[in-house]
């Protein structure tokens, strides 16, 4: 395959085709939040600095993007926290959360 057939070949491919596959959009994680140490639905690194997604921990109305709200049953999410490896990272804030 030639440079020119291969960038008309990749020019056809839709963008989100070409989107890391799997990649979680951390912005459509909350709700209410259980957190487990097996079978979670995403895996979470706490991190102090450049997060994927600043999370304030709420009692009621986890309605927004980075609002959760800690339950030990029915939860939306279950969450694992690991120190590598995750699928994104959050830092908890007392105001402002979301998508950093």
């Amino acid at each position: 395959m030639n440079r020119r057939s291969f960038l008309a070949a990749l020019a056809a491919v839709p963008a989100s085709a070409l989107a890391e596959k799997g990649r979680t959009d951390p912005a459509r994680v909350f709700g209410k939040i259980q957190f487990v140490t097996s079978f979670p639905d995403y895996k979470v690194q706490v991190v102090e600095s450049f997060p994927d997604l600043k999370v304030q921990i709420v009692d009621s109305f986890p309605d927004k993007p980075g609002k959760w709200q800690i339950v030990s049953s029915f939860p939306d999410f279950k969450i694992q926290i690991v120190d590598s490896f995750p699928d994104f990272k959050i830092q908890f804030v007392k105001s402002f959360p979301g998508p950093a």
